[in-house]
């Protein structure tokens, strides 16, 4: 099957995000997945691998909170 025509379900939406597909689950539920190319099938949403290639989580990036090494500066972390 042609990449343009493939659908990919949560398990291959979990691998391609470094997820679990219960956590692929719980975006999907809260509305932080793209909208899903297919829903023929109920409980069975399926996605284009474009669809998810091209798509940015919104607040994807840099944990500041999570920083483990204190400023260079001597200042405190918190």
């Amino acid at each position: 099957m042609a990449d343009d025509q493939q659908l990919w379900g949560y398990a291959e939406v979990a691998a391609h995000l470094g997820i679990s597909v219960g956590a692929a689950r719980s975006r999907k539920s809260r509305g932080a997945l793209p909208a899903p190319d297919d829903e023929s099938i109920p409980d069975r949403p399926r996605w284009k691998p474009a669809t998810l290639r091209n798509w940015k989580p919104l607040g994807q990036g840099y944990r500041s909170d999570l920083r483990t090494n204190p400023p260079a500066d001597g200042t405190s972390a918190d």
